[in-house]
């Protein structure tokens, strides 16, 4: 691993909440796809 020297513990923070923030938008866009698609067959069934 990379010597960060004493701006390891920002650097790490930093690189956790960006994959954090990340992982939420990837679920979020997830969850959105299921809804919609849901909405969409419902639409399709029933006209």
């Amino acid at each position: 691993m990379m010597d960060l020297g004493k701006y390891a513990g920002t650097v790490l923070a930093a690189y956790g909440v960006s994959l954090l923030l990340l992982t939420g938008i990837i679920w979020q866009s997830w969850a959105a796809n299921v809804r919609a698609r849901r909405e969409l067959e419902k639409y399709e069934k029933n006209g």
